[in-house]
Formats: C-alpha cells, structure tokens, sequence
C-alpha cells in the first residue's frame, strides 16, 4: 500500500511533466501528414498576432504624427515658421473668372491674380479659394494682402475682396484706439459699416495710386485692420472670395500681432513653406 501511495504522489506532483512526455509521444506517432499541419496552425497562431501587434504600433506611430492632419481635401498645406505665412496668392486652383495675369513689375512670384467674373457686392462665397495653413504657434496675427485696383482711376472702385477665417477662434477688425468690430453672421457685435454677411469681411485698399501695395482693412470709411486668433496650433483654412471685378492680388501676408507690419514683408519675401499630404 505505502508503494502505491508513493508512486500516485510522484505522479501527481509531476503531472505537467508527464503530460508533455506523453504529448510527445503522441506527436512522435502521428504521421507526416498531420505533423505539419499542426505546425502550419502554430504559425498562422504567431503570425496573427504579431499583425495585431504591428497594426498597433501603426496606430500609435500615426496619433502621434503632427502632419495628419494635412488636409487631403486640397492635397496640401502652408506652414508658418517664426509667426509668418507668406503664401503667392496665384499658388492654388482657381475657377475660370479668376485670371492670372503677369503684366506687372510690382508684384512677385508668376504674377497675380485678376477677378474677370461678375461682382458679387452683396453675395460672398463666389470664386471661393481656399488656403490651408498650419498654425504652428498659437496666437493672433495680423492679415495682410498686396493688391491693386486694375480698371479706371477711382481707387474706391474694384479694390476690394471678401475674407473670411471659418475656424479661427476669433476673426475681427481693430483700430489703433482699440475699437473692435465682427463680421455679420458671426454671432458678435458690433459689426463693420458697409457690406459683410455670414461671417465674411469685406477687405479694401485704399488710395488712387493703382501700383500693388501692402493694406488690408474692413469696414467702410472707419479702417480697422484685420486679425485672426488662433489659440491652438494646428490647421485653420483662409477664405477668399469674388466680390468687385478687377481686384487683383498678388500675395498674402499673416504675422503675430506683435510684430510691424515692416518687418513682416521683409521676412515674408521667403514664401512658406508648402507641404503636401502623402
């Protein structure tokens, strides 16, 4: 009795033992046929999950790729460096009304571009161009363009363009003396004399002098410049639609607030870069 005790006890104690000899002995006895298919399952076993652990690497190496949020929409995106974007307004697709024209001296790039279509006084959204950029250094900048009036002599007449920020998180006009004004349709007041709907502004030149110069302002006969917050880096959109015929725009210009107008040109003379979604 005590030799049958003991031998049970070693047998339990090394069960897991016993069972891989005995599994051996089973798989030493199968045929050649059933042997490889057992090892085949072994490694479709392996191979499934080093694909869920690869896919999960991936996903994690994407959510921490600051560049997917290019947008694919338009295929590419403009990068602003040191709180400037600096982006050759003729560098997009254009419908037909929008016309490139290269005739003069005093703009930059290949040209600038000519609104040819009907005016849209009261209508914003016609012709619309968009400009992704990428916003890399939240705060408020100061937007600019180089334009011209480029039919007859009265420079109050075909000198002006819509505008509109869609997703920055405040787009105003502003005046030395602090007064603040939002485009109609944002929801804020108050809001620029003369025309402006659904969140656009209507931004001019001023001047008889028909050469291409550096200004930007809104609302009719009290000039506020014109500034965008961004408080999140990230991509936000530029807006720009038809509104009088024979505008022409050569270039745009986006700087932290805190910089002059001057030093912004200069340093914009090299354009953004352009990145284009993979």
């Amino acid at each position: 009795m005590r030799s049958a005790f003991n031998v049970i006890h070693i047998l339990r104690s090394n069960l897991p033992c016993v069972i891989m000899i005995c599994s051996m002995a089973i798989i030493s006895c199968s045929n050649d046929e059933e042997l490889p298919e057992l090892l085949e399952m072994t490694d479709e076993s392996n191979t499934d999950n080093q694909s869920s652990d690869d896919s999960d690497s991936a996903d994690s190496t994407d959510d921490d790729n600051p560049t997917n949020d290019c947008p694919t929409t338009s295929g590419f995106v403009f990068e602003e460096a040191n709180g400037i974007i600096a982006i050759e307004f003729e560098d997009n697709t254009f419908s037909e009304d929008w016309v490139l024209k290269n005739n003069q001296e005093d703009t930059s790039g290949n040209g600038f571009m000519q609104w040819e279509g009907s005016p849209k006084m009261n209508d914003p959204g016609n012709g619309m161009v968009v400009f992704p950029i990428r916003i890399n250094q939240p705060g408020t900048y100061r937007f600019i363009w180089n334009s011209s009036f480029r039919k007859g002599d009265n420079g109050t007449e075909h000198n002006d363009s819509w505008l509109r920020f869609p997703d920055a998180d405040d787009f105003f006009g502003r005046k030395d003396d602090g007064s603040v004004v939002y485009p109609n349709g944002s929801g804020k007041s108050p809001n620029p004399n003369g025309s402006s709907s659904d969140g656009w502004f209507k931004i001019y030149r001023s001047g008889n002098d028909a050469a291409f110069k550096w200004e930007a302002f809104t609302s009719d006969h009290d000039g506020h410049l014109v500034y965008a917050t961004f408080e999140n880096a990230g991509v936000y959109n530029i807006e720009i639609s038809a509104r009088s015929d024979f505008h022409g725009i050569d270039k745009l210009l986006l700087f932290e607030e805190s910089m002059s107008m001057n030093a912004a040109i200069d340093a914009g003379a090299t354009l953004s870069v352009k990145t284009t979604c993979d």
